[in-house]
């Protein structure tokens, strides 16, 4: 089939799973690293055979439509000459589409840099499905380039298809999702069955099968006991037949002398029809059913009562309205007058509709010795004749799950049975009831004609209403969702996703504290953890995917806040189909060089993905002062507001503006004698929203990354809604404290010294707290005489490129008098040291260079470098403290305080401004301190150059 050269060489480098909107695509999906090998040398029209052999296999094929845009698109391709990676990807859509899932969107695109490495991206439905399905692509395409000795595609297809319907939904779980998915409603699947959530935070409601939030546990409690369920019927008025239970066989035989022959044997808690005995006619059948009844009862209780006769009919009662009934038919067989009974089975199952257990519309007829020695009662042997349209029963219940087969008549009912079938359903108290008829015929009213309920069942199956054998399909997912769901009622909570390079969680936390004043239960995910409602419930980074699906299961949030990272769509995607609002704070340069993210451009691209994840009438919060985020705004569906710390009359205020008398939204900064108005502006409306130097967070306005961030909270909260004073005092109200914002300027004084804790651990982020440190020691500088010492503490992390730490050193170096270097617990595949050589050598650079920095000290530990940068400081000072484990830094801090305000003092307590010339002290005490100072400072400088 294949040239000379041409081998089977594709394989799988890597695979991924996308859980949402990602890179890629819009919607979830399925992303293979393959290599072609050789076979980058071979595409279609190359390979002789190739393309017949594949459309045999796979017939499907043929309708794929590709970039042609028409049916049979890819048959073109194919022959016209396409690489094997985009064949590999139409073959994995079509494996699922045989499997049931209808899926056609998917691409194939080159890796630059790598001939014959491609990106293969396929949709899904089931992500264990969809990853299954493109090995057995791969696998196929192989084998048609050179055949696998052992390799039967339609023995592996058979698995594959085994292996999707068990991981597949129910026939009733899928209808209901299908309503949902068809009204923009959400579902998360929970578990590997059928427990299943629809909606999201305080709307969510679950179903397992058709039990619903809403289903009683008591109601499915009585309806198992079918003994008491007939009891409390019986006391309604409602036909019912006379029963009684038994735990033994003579007591069985006595229960049907008193009822009267024909009775019924049955487990009194069993289901699908399994150990139901009908019409026994005398004590010997009684005695041989009762332990075939008990086998199935789960407490070994069995109920004998009068055997009905008529028709089975299913009622199902959905929120206490009949929604269809079903006639049910017993798996049976129609003689020909040619085949045997065994061969009619056979051909009865080969039906396609029918499959194993509940994974199709029909189940395949089981030949048990039950129905062996019904088809001889019936005077035929399962090797025997029957005669033309004879029918053959296999069994006697008319359950699906038996092989049986149902007909509509939902509009055949007579007013009166509906009207006991609901009433059934009220006196159990099931939300969704599966009410069993046994009657001559549900046309006519069955107190006349004789009949009765012989059984209320808890979470009915839907698939003999939905897929009836005859008669109409009945859409009764419908009412069950109007039941969760009545029409008008929310199902989504509102989404911010908040990303960015700096300020994304200082963002997320102000939003969180508006919409916390406006009454919202918040939930957030941050790196710091996942917060319900300000309570920390799960400590660790939480801003992927994985943890915004955990804060839309939670029932209490009514509104959610995602700070969205970077290697979280990398990796899974967003953990949701959409969010209402979209915040952007910044593109710098940070984690370039990986994960194949090596631009800016790059960068942005991958952000990019939580802005096209904003629907029609969602929002997206844009920062105009960066270029890469203003560009965003190409691909955003619904409505940006802009925000901006640019001056009136810049050219990005130009921007603004003209935009804004267009109608557009903006939150932006005005200037006055007064100092600076974050005003809002909506058209040619302007509402003055706070003044920046006011907000605590801003510290007089010298933070000027929290005025941006405070801006780009401001628009979102206003995107959401939420009313202008409430805003307002949001922002007047949040701080940077460690309560509301942990890790993030937070302030600390010990003896006089003003301490901040910071988790800057990037250039664009240190260039911004060097400008916070220059203007807040410059507001300072003028209140006092003194000179003020800048102390700083920097560490930066392994995985960052060489050139970005040495940057961090270079910065800090600029606006720090005295620099210590640390390095994270974690270094990332580093050597120990390697990280604080690289920043020491940005640092030196810099003062060459004429920094303002006059020592450099290097202490790996990070609390042993708090402590050394501490002790450096006077009363006056400031020192900055960029950290990665902040909690333990704070409680190292507290300890520090307690032991100042206790009077602790010794010389190693008070190291000392580095910057005192003894010289110019003019007492002898102060001489002999900084002579101690100076001993202290040797020994410790000693001990952290061995650490290096």
């Amino acid at each position: 089939m294949s040239e000379e050269h041409a081998a089977p060489d594709l394989r799988i480098e890597s695979s991924r799973v996308y859980r949402g909107p990602n890179v890629w695509s819009y919607e979830q999906a399925i992303h293979l690293v393959v290599d072609l090998g050789s076979l980058e040398d071979f595409p279609t029209d190359r390979l002789p055979g190739f393309t017949d052999a594949l459309l045999r296999l796979l017939p499907g094929l043929e309708s794929h439509t590709c970039s042609r845009g028409v049916r049979g698109g890819f048959v073109e391709r194919l022959r016209d000459g396409t690489w094997l990676g985009h064949v590999a990807e139409h073959v994995a859509l079509q494996l699922q589409q045989e499997a049931g899932h209808d899926l056609r969107r998917g691409k194939t695109r080159g890796v630059q840099g790598r001939r014959g490495v491609y990106h293969v991206i396929y949709g899904f439905t089931d992500e264990r499905v969809g990853l299954a399905a493109g090995e057995l692509a791969v696998r196929l395409v192989n084998h048609l380039v050179s055949a696998e000795e052992g390799f039967d595609f339609p023995a592996e297809l058979e698995a594959f298809l085994a292996r999707a319907a068990r991981y597949a939904f129910g026939p009733s779980t899928a209808a209901i999702i299908e309503e949902a998915v068809s009204r923009d409603i959400p579902y998360t699947r929970l578990n590997g069955a059928s427990l299943v959530q629809l909606g999201q935070g305080v709307h969510a409601q679950r179903i397992r099968a058709t039990m619903t939030s809403r289903t009683s546990a008591l109601a499915v409690d009585i309806a198992g006991d079918k003994n008491l369920t007939a009891t409390l019927l019986g006391s309604a008025g409602l036909p019912v037949p006379k029963a009684e239970t038994v735990r033994s066989a003579d007591g069985a035989v006595a229960a049907a002398r008193r009822i009267g022959f024909p009775v019924v044997v049955k487990p009194l808690d069993g289901n699908h029809g399994r150990g139901v005995c009908l019409d026994l006619r005398d004590e010997e059948q009684v005695r041989a059913a009762f332990p075939l009844a008990e086998e199935q009862s789960r407490r070994g209780v069995v109920q004998v009562e009068s055997f009905i006769t008529g028709k089975d009919y299913r009622c199902l009662i959905i929120g206490g309205r009949m929604a269809a009934i079903a006639e049910r038919v017993p798996a049976h067989v129609v003689g020909d007058g040619r085949h045997t009974v065994s061969e009619l089975v056979e051909i009865t199952n080969a039906d396609p509709r029918r499959g194993i257990g509940h994974e199709k519309v029909l189940t395949r007829i089981t030949v048990d010795d039950a129905a062996v020695a019904l088809v001889r009662e019936q005077g035929f042997g399962m090797d025997d004749v029957p005669g033309e349209g004879v029918m053959v029963k296999l069994a006697l219940t008319g359950n699906m799950s038996t092989g049986g087969i149902s007909v509509d008549r939902t509009y055949d009912a007579h007013p009166d049975n509906v009207e006991i079938a609901e009433e059934a359903a009220r006196m159990i108290g099931l939300d969704v009831a599966g009410i069993d008829f046994i009657c001559p015929d549900i046309t006519a009213p069955v107190r006349e004609t004789g009949g009765a309920i012989c059984e209320v069942n808890a979470a009915p199956g839907f698939r003999m209403h939905t897929h009836p054998t005859v008669g109409e399909p009945q859409f009764i997912a419908k009412p069950v969702v109007d039941l969760l769901f009545p029409p008008g009622s929310p199902s989504r909570v509102p989404i911010v996703a908040v990303t960015g390079t700096n300020g994304k969680t200082t963002t997320s936390r102000m939003l969180a504290h508006i919409m916390k004043g406006v009454g919202r239960k918040v939930g957030m995910t941050s790196t710091d953890g996942i917060v319900i409602d300000e309570r920390l419930v799960i400590k660790a980074d939480a801003s992927g995917p994985r943890s915004a699906k955990m804060v839309l299961q939670n029932p209490r949030v009514d509104f959610a806040v995602m700070e969205v990272a970077r290697g979280g769509i990398l990796r899974e995607g967003l953990g949701y189909d959409r969010n209402d609002i979209a915040v952007v704070t910044n593109i710098a340069p940070d984690h370039l060089g990986m994960r194949g993210i090596d631009t800016l451009e790059q960068l942005a691209d991958v952000k990019a993905v939580v802005v096209e994840a904003v629907p029609r009438d969602g929002f997206a919060v844009l920062n105009a002062d960066d270029p890469h985020v203003r560009r965003m705004r190409r691909r955003c569906s619904g409505t940006i507001v802009w925000f901006s710390m640019a001056a009136p009359g810049s050219a990005v205020r130009d921007f603004i503006d003209e935009r804004c008398r267009r109608g557009a939204r903006a939150v932006v900064l005005e200037p006055s004698d007064r100092g600076e108005m974050i005003v809002l502006k909506q058209g040619r409306r302007s509402m003055p929203l706070a003044w920046t130097h006011l907000l605590p967070a801003t510290f007089g306005g010298a933070a000027r990354m929290n005025v941006a961030n405070a801006l780009a909270a401001a628009g979102a909260a206003f995107a959401a809604g939420a009313p202008l004073h409430d805003i307002r005092q949001g922002l007047r109200t949040f701080d940077t404290s460690y309560y509301l914002s942990p890790g993030r300027l937070n302030k600390v004084d010990i003896r006089g010294a003003e301490i901040f804790v910071d988790y800057c651990h990037n250039p664009p982020g240190m260039e911004q707290l060097g400008e916070f440190v220059e203007r807040y020691v410059g507001q300072r500088q003028k209140a006092t005489d003194h000179r003020i010492s800048r102390i700083g503490m920097v560490g930066a992390p392994g995985d960052r490129r060489d050139d970005d730490i040495r940057e961090l050193g270079r910065i800090a170096a600029r606006h720090f008098d005295v620099l210590i270097v640390r390095e994270d617990d974690n270094l990332r595949r580093r050597a120990p040291g390697e990280s604080a050589t690289l920043l020491l050598e940005g640092a030196q650079q810099a003062i060459d260079e004429g920094a303002r920095c006059r020592q450099v000290v290097t202490v790996l530990n990070e609390l042993e470098a708090t402590r050394h940068a501490v002790l450096r400081a006077n009363a006056g000072d400031v020192v900055v403290l960029c950290v990665d484990q902040h909690a333990k830094v704070l409680a190292e801090l507290e300890e520090f305080g307690r032991r100042a305000q206790a009077g602790a003092r010794s010389t190693e307590e008070h190291l000392g401004d580095p910057d005192l010339d003894p010289a110019e002290l003019t007492t002898s005490a102060e001489r002999r301190m900084a002579d101690d100072d100076q001993q202290l400072r040797a020994v410790l400088d000693n001990h952290t150059t061995e650490e290096i």
